[in-house]
């Protein structure tokens, strides 16, 4: 679970409800023709941007956000530096009995045992990065698409408000409704997008790129195995990536 997400989050409504409880309570803030505009036609407008498969995919890959499941370079630079000791005393053959992390490493290091060279190594990998990053440009281009249709349909509601409105000023009473319906939509489109879409966007960025750079970190450490460097080589390489405290603290060890 990511703290910071959820406390975040409800940090963030808590501020907004509690400021419009403050102002006189929740009624005059709920408006169900707007609500039906904002989320019902943002929700139908977002799925017509992107295949069905993609658009309903995307609400497990937002969950990620509140609990990714994020690895630990670190210990990927300790397992590489045990498999090169491996390889080189026992050679390649001995690191199919190996267990490792991930599925992608996983592969990688099966590629090694069978045989196959840097080059094929790297390649394939490689293919596999750039699918990835291709899958999670997917559903982000659809979290994109709720923070752009959201005020979009918001500014769609404030115009269908102004009509009705400037459709009835004989009648004061119709008047009333018609303007939290213009003013409501306006805030629920907001609050849509900056609110709930927008930090989630920016947190499955990170991930995205966290997830990258340790895809790439295993591609190094294979293809250095590969190559036959030493354990020290293969740290060396690995940490170059890392954050310059934590390579300090590992080269020191």
């Amino acid at each position: 679970m990511d703290i910071a997400s959820l406390v975040g989050l409800i940090g963030a409504v808590g501020m907004i409800i509690g400021s419009m409880i403050v102002a006189g309570g929740l009624g005059p803030f709920i408006d169900v023709p707007s609500i039906l505009i904002v989320f019902g036609g943002t929700f139908f407008a977002v799925m017509f941007t992107a295949p069905m498969g993609t658009f309903l995919g995307s609400f497990g890959s937002m969950a990620k956000a509140f609990m990714p499941k994020l690895p630990k370079h670190t210990e990927l630079v300790e397992t590489m530096v045990d498999l090169s000791n491996i390889a080189r005393r026992e050679g390649m053959m001995a690191l199919e009995k190996k267990e490792v992390s991930d599925k992608f490493f996983e592969k990688g290091l099966q590629m090694l045992v069978d045989g196959a060279d840097e080059m094929k190594i790297v390649r394939q990998l490689q293919k596999e990065i750039q699918s990835m990053k291709k899958r999670h440009e997917g559903t982000q281009g659809v979290v994109k698409s709720w923070i752009d249709i959201a005020p979009a349909m918001g500014m769609i509601g404030t115009l269908i408000g102004l009509v009705q409105m400037l459709g009835n000023m004989e009648d004061p009473k119709a008047i009333g409704p018609a303007m939290a319906v213009a003013l409501l939509t306006t805030l629920y489109g907001a609050f849509i997008a900056n609110v709930i879409f927008g930090p989630i966007l920016a947190k499955l960025e990170t991930y995205s790129a966290d997830e990258v750079i340790y895809r790439e970190l295993v591609v190094e450490g294979l293809r250095n195995i590969a190559r036959g460097e030493s354990s020290r080589n293969v740290q060396d390489q690995m940490v170059a990536s890392l954050p310059p405290k934590i390579a300090e603290k590992m080269l020191a060890a």
